[in-house]
């Protein structure tokens, strides 16, 4: 197959895409598939759409390549209202498929997936629907509560409102603050007192309109990884120290990662029911990733989902495959038959 992997982009995530993308488009060439990867937002140019497949392909020199614009990125947005760079469209329409590498915003959160949906181009994972809705995470509490599926209590508070006082939320510390369209954990304080408190709110506000502020669950911690609607074995992630926030989701030996997680049938099945429940409330296709706490008396909460989960061998979906027997190769092209059925 003629396979584009969009990858890179404008997010706060964007050295991690370009890390899956590269993860996967390896794979994908080794499977024998004319695999080429992409920067979805710098594109390239010259680059010919009908040639794009069939000539000699150098994947090490297109990482160095698409790396290169890494400290550009600011300043090309400044300069161009265009979001897709050279040639990327037309590239993309010339493939059989494009495998999504992208995490954050204008990759997860339903625009591409629009675009592409008006121009016929076939890509991997949710429609732009489902992706809007689990982008925010304001939004997917509201979802989860409305559908059943448990989640920690708390609220939505708007920059625009006056700021109030920690003691007016009828909450407790510690607590958790979090922008809703953030990801990979950027963007989320657990906050222990009024004036952290407080210092939070403006950090997620200097990112976004909204924060969420929510009851933190002191426990373990999963995610379970759901594939055309059915649930993966469920994988424990034991940050060695705080919680798995960036540095401890993407150093290496700061997490102590479990898959199969050790819960006894019951437990499992309840937290595989919920994974399953809460990629049907937020409207998601193909595949994704919900993340769950579970405080000392086993009551389980969902969090959020990762519509584009991460995608290298050692990424937390890769290893719940793993744990079913399938390669880190056999998965990316599951999911890829998976999308286009």
């Amino acid at each position: 197959m003629k396979i584009v992997v969009l990858a890179g982009g404008t997010s706060t995530e964007r050295a991690i895409s370009i890390v899956s993308g590269t993860k996967v488009c390896e794979a994908l060439r080794s499977r024998g598939h004319q695999a080429i990867l992409i920067d979805v937002f710098c594109g390239k140019e010259g680059l010919q759409p009908k040639e794009a497949f069939t000539t000699e392909y150098d994947l090490e020199s297109e990482v160095a390549y698409i790396e290169g614009f890494n400290d550009q990125i600011e300043k090309l947005q400044e300069e161009r209202r265009e979001f897709f760079g050279p040639q990327v469209l037309e590239v993309c329409r010339e493939a059989d498929v494009v495998f999504m590498a992208l995490h954050g915003l204008c990759g997860e959160d339903g625009k591409i997936q629009a675009t592409f949906d008006l121009m016929g181009i076939a890509y991997t994972g949710s429609g732009y629907l489902g992706s809007a809705l689990a982008m925010d995470k304001a939004i997917t509490k509201q979802l989860f509560r409305e559908n059943g599926v448990p989640t920690p209590a708390g609220m939505i508070l708007k920059k625009s409102d006056p700021r109030p006082a920690f003691a007016e939320l009828d909450m407790e510390f510690p607590c958790v603050v979090k922008a809703p369209c953030g990801g990979s954990s950027v963007g989320v304080y657990i906050v222990e007192d009024e004036a952290a408190f407080a210092q939070a709110l403006e950090d997620c506000f200097a990112l976004e309109e909204k924060a969420v502020v929510e009851a933190y669950v002191r426990g373990r911690e999963f995610s379970v990884g759901v594939v055309d609607g059915k649930a993966y074995p469920i994988i424990e992630i034991a940050p060695l120290v705080g919680f798995y926030d960036y540095h401890n989701k993407y150093q290496a030996g700061s997490t102590v990662e479990t898959c199969p997680a050790e819960l006894n049938e019951e437990l499992t099945a309840r937290m595989q029911r919920y994974a399953e429940e809460a990629y049907r409330a937020l409207r998601l296709e193909n595949y994704a990733r919900m993340d769950f706490m579970m405080d000392e008396q086993n009551r389980m909460y969902c969090l959020e989902a990762n519509t584009l989960p991460g995608m290298t061998p050692t990424s937390l979906l890769p290893q719940e495959a793993a744990a079913l027997g399938m390669s880190f190769a056999q998965l990316c092209e599951l999911l890829i038959n998976v999308s286009m059925k």
